[in-house]
């Protein structure tokens, strides 16, 4: 085993840690308060669903263009200019709610601005943590990098929705945004070169020339991409888990009000525990970052929250219920961990960022999750929706398991 904080030790991936730390807590608030809002607003499981839709559709649409970015351009740059923009976009929805304009599908744009800015960054954020402490480091750095991400998703529903019970959907928000500027000020202080070949997009390129550049990178990723069959069964496996798992979310803000019964106090804690098991889980990881079976880790964890959804779903009882979500956090992180470790890893250098975009477009497959599950919790029940949904994801990520053998074989890392 080795050291399961060894990537903390260097002062640049702290501050980068700090900063993506700050962004996901904002995040897992935004997302909790944003659902309560609208379903306090319309008692809708549609419209709730919606909130799921409007925050992923960004990746379906601008997937591609983040990993020609991350290949192109300064990604510490882009990180900025999209972290800033999350920021003053949450601003402006909390000076909205301290006015008390706000209509429900405002929520929509608040939770689609930061869409757009994971969308573009994402592939350039992962890329980093690699660009600071090398192929060596990668495993780790990604697994703690996962640990704060999930450390986050038990810390954040569990603030907004006692911020929620006491201080209402404002104190929540007024949080949120100050975590926000505060992510905004470490990721301004970290020191960082990029690491990849003399490749730069022209200062003075025509918008139809770097249209046909995106388009012909994304061709290449994806060539590239389907060569390698550990990327494959990333690609598909992150297309069934984001289009049947990963809606769930929205939806347990329906389930704990109308299938649960409880209030925003106790529906954050519910959120949370996916968190906590996401937390314990990689953090184990951390500590297996000397491991060649990565691809392991990313099916077995995936069957696993499948598996705790597929309960979950016919559970009506608080106290069954979160333990469930506490299994199906700890599945996800050897999904979340995993799927960007595997693609770094056996990806060349030049290629690294379009592949990732690859990956990145594949969870674009969110967004339309999200509104069909949405669509039939509406009409049958988000109980039965979410149930429906586990049993198809069990089955084809098994299928996909069988058919790729690559993610269940060694993993090595490529030195071009």
């Amino acid at each position: 085993m080795t050291n399961t904080f060894a990537a903390l030790s260097d002062r640049n991936y702290r501050l980068f840690w700090g900063a993506n730390f700050s962004m996901y807590i904002s995040r897992w608030m935004q997302m909790t308060t944003l659902s309560w809002f609208v379903l306090e607003r319309t008692n809708s499981a549609f419209n709730v669903g919606l909130i799921g839709f409007f925050g992923m559709v960004p990746f379906l649409v601008l997937g591609v263009f983040g990993g020609f970015l991350a290949d192109n351009l300064n990604k510490k740059r882009l990180i900025v200019i999209t972290q800033f923009l999350t920021f003053f976009s949450a601003f402006i929805f909390l000076i909205l709610l301290i006015l008390d304009s706000v209509n429900y599908w405002y929520a929509y744009i608040a939770i689609a601005i930061p869409g757009i800015g994971w969308a573009l960054d994402m592939p350039s954020r992962r890329s980093v943590i690699m660009d600071i402490i090398g192929p060596s480091g990668t495993t780790n750095g990604v697994a703690l990098d996962s640990v704060g991400m999930h450390f986050s998703k038990m810390i954040g529903p569990a603030a907004a929705g006692a911020l929620i019970a006491f201080e209402g959907v404002l104190g929540s928000y007024l949080l949120l945004t100050l975590v926000m500027m505060f992510g905004c000020i470490l990721v301004l202080m970290v020191n960082h070169t990029d690491n990849k070949p003399h490749v730069r997009v022209e200062g003075h390129v025509r918008s139809e020339s770097v249209i046909g550049q995106v388009l012909g990178n994304l061709l290449e990723g994806f060539k590239y991409a389907v060569s390698n069959q550990a990327i494959v069964g990333v690609i598909v496996i992150t297309v069934f888990m984001n289009l049947l798992l990963f809606p769930y979310m929205q939806m347990v803000t329906v389930v704990s009000k109308e299938v649960l019964s409880v209030g925003p106090l106790l529906m954050g804690i519910l959120m949370s525990s996916d968190g906590l098991g996401a937390l314990i889980g990689s953090t184990y990881i951390a500590s297996r970052s000397d491991t060649k079976y990565q691809g392991r880790f990313f099916l077995y964890g995936s069957l696993l929250s499948l598996g705790a959804l597929l309960i979950f779903a016919m559970s009506k009882w608080y106290l069954v219920s979160l333990p469930l979500l506490l299994i199906l956090g700890m599945g996800t992180s050897g999904f979340g961990t995993m799927q960007s470790t595997i693609v770094l890893l056996v990806s060349k250098l030049e290629l690294r960022g379009r592949a990732l975009g690859i990956v990145t477009l594949a969870i674009g497959a969110g967004p339309i999750g999200a509104l069909i599950l949405g669509a039939v919790s509406e009409s049958i029940g988000p109980s039965k929706g979410i149930f429906m949904n586990a049993l198809i994801g069990l089955f084809l990520v098994g299928a996909s398991g069988i058919l790729i053998p690559a993610i269940r074989g060694r993993i090595e890392p490529n030195s071009t």
